[in-house]
């Protein structure tokens, strides 16, 4: 496995690279430092043609554009300090309230207006591993204490982009960090809506405009219910938003590195294996891409690219029965996530 380092001339005068990681097996890993971001993922399919399998722009100086800071979609970007939603973008640690940006309606989404998506992280390589830092300072978008974060991503002959994700703080603080990559198995422009997924969770947290009840319900006898084999279109017209952006809680212990979804297309025979340590995964089908952005002259519509999220459950800041996304000096972040790639004939 290699890593190349090309550096983006730009007007803003910024320290921007483009990193590109590959391996024996034919895939390509594409990674801007603006917003530890995943800009492209190419992979062969069953006959061997390699194509484009995730969503993002060629230019990563695209990611710090007006019209994309007006029109945010996180494609492939590190969210953070806290992915997901928290209500009313408020919640209560250790006895002192703090207050969040509002960045969706009432809520505060991925961290906030200026999240870890648009910081310009800082990169190196060291050997088969490009490691990615950030501090976010004490009050970043309302949240206490200083966090150090760092986010490595190594690409194996084994075709697995292994995300290792750490955080430290001088402060108790909500973490939560996960790559908000979306694919597209099938290598063209369409929608997701024929790739089957399967997810190992046998429960979900049922939401109300995107913030969790606070209940913890069996997938049995619903359109979550993915304990086997689904295509994602097959019923989501069942859903009352008709759409997925659900948390799905995993079989799994958190910190236990394990399965947590298999998604594969037969057109190309490509298949997507998630494995992660974290307790919940957010399912997003893409429903809120609207064409305005796109690579060359592909523009993404809506339901173009899905989304597996590995994560603490949204609004677990406000859920204290919810497993604890609470970083602390004594108790740091540390999480990993690993996307594989391989085909079926």
């Amino acid at each position: 496995m290699n890593i190349e380092e090309s550096k983006i001339e730009n007007s803003k005068n910024l320290s921007v690279s483009l990193y590109t990681l590959k391996n024996k097996r034919g895939t390509s890993v594409k990674i801007t430092n603006i917003g530890a971001t995943i800009t492209s993922i190419t992979t062969p399919d069953k006959n061997g043609n390699i194509e484009e399998i995730v969503l993002g722009f060629d230019d990563p100086m695209s990611y710090l554009s007006e019209e994309y800071k007006n029109n945010c979609v996180y494609l492939g970007a590190v969210a953070g300090r806290f992915a997901n939603r928290i209500a009313g973008g408020q919640f209560s640690l250790n006895g002192k309230n703090y207050k969040l940006a509002q960045n969706n309606g009432a809520n505060h989404l991925h961290g906030g207006p200026e999240g870890f998506h648009f910081k310009l992280w800082n990169a190196k390589i060291e050997a088969d591993t490009l490691v990615l830092t950030l501090l976010s300072p004490d009050n970043d978008e309302g949240y206490p204490g200083n966090l150090e974060v760092k986010v490595s991503y190594r690409l194996t002959d084994d075709n697995e982009l292994i995300i290792d994700y750490k955080a430290s703080t001088d402060k108790a603080t909500p973490v939560n960090l996960t790559n908000h990559s979306y694919f597209n198995l099938s290598g063209k422009k369409g929608n997701i809506l024929n790739h089957e997924l399967m997810i190992m969770a046998d429960h979900y947290t049922p939401a109300i405009d995107a913030i969790p009840t606070g209940e913890i319900l069996s997938v049995e006898n619903t359109p979550f219910d993915f304990k086997t084999f689904h295509k994602i279109g097959e019923r989501m017209h069942l859903l009352p938003e008709k759409t997925y952006d659900h948390n799905m809680v995993l079989n799994h212990k958190e910190g236990e590195l394990s399965r947590a979804a298999i998604a594969k297309e037969n057109s190309s025979g490509r298949i997507l294996e998630v494995f992660t340590t974290l307790p919940g995964m957010q399912f997003y089908a893409g429903y809120f891409l609207d064409g305005t952005h796109g690579r060359g002259n592909r523009k993404f519509e809506s339901l173009e690219g899905f989304c597996f999220e590995t994560q603490y459950f949204p609004d677990s800041p406000n859920k204290p029965h919810f497993p604890s996304c609470i970083v602390s000096p004594d108790k740091p972040f540390n999480h990993t996530t690993v996307f594989k790639f391989s085909t079926k004939n």
